[in-house]
């Protein structure tokens, strides 16, 4: 819960100021033995802790989600299995999953999507990751814009949408193989790009790496560059430029 809607609670009369001053007094972690939740995160950083799923014990995973979910009302998880979201649909049967991205979340009802992302890709292989940074942000309160399979080797395809791009407050640029796209739409824009590698290509692409280093060593201005398929990162970065874009336009 936001310091903000705790506060507003208080101003309607929900809550009473014993019960108020309780949760602000609160240790600044929960303490699960195995895990300690930041249940102060999203009053430091803006945004609540997420879950990275993969690799966690079955018994974990539930009771850090059934945990958050207590805490904020509403909960993302990264890189999970078909069977995670089974088990966790078990004690929160209103948990939804998608198998590209595998994310698992919960969100709260009618939340307001702000400003404008453009997620982009070279080509369809690159989605999963794209998709995993344009769920990301629109959990986190942002409109997304869905700018799929306009890689430079058809790149009519690309200037085609140029004006879509360049109307977003930020871009995410998702490529694998040799990493072009984001160098190619890092001199079309004025707004950031956050390049995105994929471990998508062939041998010579050395697991992402190829593109990887093309990012890093792009000549374009403007671009920051995340890890190799971390969509999450990317999404996140996203949402904290277009948050600061939406201030500077009150």
């Amino acid at each position: 819960m936001e310091m903000k809607e705790m506060l507003g609670k208080v101003r309607r009369g929900e809550v009473s100021v014993e019960e108020a001053e309780r949760y602000f007094v609160r240790k600044p972690f929960e303490d699960m033995g195995y895990a300690r939740l930041d249940s102060q995160r999203e009053i430091r950083s803006g945004y609540p802790e997420v879950v990275y799923c993969s690799g966690k014990a079955d018994e974990h995973l539930c009771s850090i989600f059934e945990a958050l979910y207590r805490e904020n009302g509403e909960v993302l998880g990264t890189r999970a299995s078909r069977e995670q979201y089974e088990l966790v649909r078990e004690v929160i049967p209103e948990i939804s999953y998608d198998e590209i991205s595998r994310i698992l979340k919960i969100e709260k009802t009618g939340k307001e999507h702000i400003g404008r992302i453009a997620v982009c890709t070279a080509g369809t292989a690159d989605i999963p990751v794209a998709e995993e940074a344009a769920q990301t942000a629109e959990y986190f309160g942002n409109r997304v814009e869905r700018i799929y399979d306009i890689g430079v080797s058809g790149i009519h395809r690309l200037l085609a949408r140029v004006d879509d791009i360049r109307s977003a407050n930020c871009v995410v640029a998702v490529a694998g193989m040799e990493g072009a796209l984001a160098s190619v739409i890092g001199g079309l824009v004025e707004r950031p790009v956050i390049a995105v590698p994929t471990s998508v290509g062939y041998g010579a692409s050395m697991g992402g790496i190829s593109a990887l280093l093309t990012m890093i060593n792009s000549c374009a201005n403007g671009i920051a560059v995340v890890n190799i398929d971390n969509g999450y990162g990317a999404g996140y970065m996203a949402s904290q430029i277009n948050r600061l874009a939406g201030r500077g336009n009150r």
